[in-house]
């Protein structure tokens, strides 16, 4: 998946570089903004929890993407609209090939149960059958032991800069390429059973994360769009809240993919 995730890029910055400035039309001081749903995909990652009690790390976890299945109540009402994995954008051209933009990529992780993995560290005093040293053992990942998901979400929260270029261009209807990068931070709301804890389910400011995407824009009439985008980072999230009790914590970090489709408008805001 990182193969085609940077065969995309390069192929797409080739591309680009044949562009002419004579081509592109006057996309300075146009704001857009979009909205769309996004599939992701997750590299294994080492969890390491620690509290009062316990102090153990996770090797090579499993995660997988929850995206809703696809109903018009759940999509498009005002009242649930925002429980599928989606992308939110705004963005502003600086000139007439970058724009600088800030959004919200609502992904969902979700740590795949029964997986087995080794595990290293130790746990005491849990009232759990899980107390023990433990040194390169082997557990099976499955309630009370653990139950671990940023699925409300695992939300992104990123400031990208973008290069867009034409491959097509006429009258009513415009291609577009556009690749870019950036960084911004996690805000996950996590829902963690963690040795029979109770979990906490608050907003928690967790870590930050950094990403470059690629893209293909269909405008019509300059207005509309539809945007297919290939977006792939970087996560680590060293404060992530597991329990009501402040000194519990889990540390982790990713690698992240996404394939997103998008819609929008664009529009000038400067004569």
């Amino acid at each position: 998946m990182k193969s085609k995730f940077l065969i995309l890029f390069f192929i797409i910055s080739s591309v680009n570089c044949l562009g002419q400035e004579s081509k592109q039309d006057k996309q300075k001081d146009k704001l857009y903004f979009y909205w769309g749903w996004n599939r992701g995909f997750f590299s294994k990652s080492n969890i390491r929890f620690t509290g009062e009690n316990y102090d153990f790390n996770l090797t090579k976890v499993i995660a997988k993407d929850r995206q809703s299945t696809f109903n018009f109540k759940t999509y498009f009402s005002p009242v649930s609209f925002t429980i599928p994995q989606y992308n939110f954008r705004v963005g502003y051209f600086i000139n007439n090939h970058y724009d600088v933009s800030f959004g919200i990529d609502h992904m969902k992780y979700v740590v795949v149960q029964d997986q087995q993995v080794e595990i290293n560290g130790y746990i005491e005093n849990s009232q759990t059958s899980y107390n023990g040293i433990y040194n390169q053992h082997q557990i099976i990942i499955q309630h009370p032991f653990l139950k671990f998901e940023h699925t409300d979400g695992l939300n992104y929260f990123n400031f990208d800069i973008r290069r867009n270029d034409h491959l097509f261009r006429s009258k009513n209807f415009t291609i577009n390429i556009l690749e870019g990068f950036g960084l911004g931070g996690l805000l996950p709301k996590t829902n963690s059973i963690l040795l029979n804890n109770e979990r906490h389910d608050n907003f928690h400011l967790s870590g930050y994360g950094i990403n470059f995407c690629a893209a293909l824009n269909l405008r019509f009439f300059e207005l509309f769009f539809i945007q297919s985008e290939f977006k792939g980072g970087f996560i680590h999230m060293p404060s992530i809240r597991t329990t009501n009790n402040k000194m519990d914590n889990a540390d982790q970090s990713f690698f992240f993919g996404q394939y997103n489709i998008v819609f929008g408008l664009v529009f000038k805001i400067k004569n």
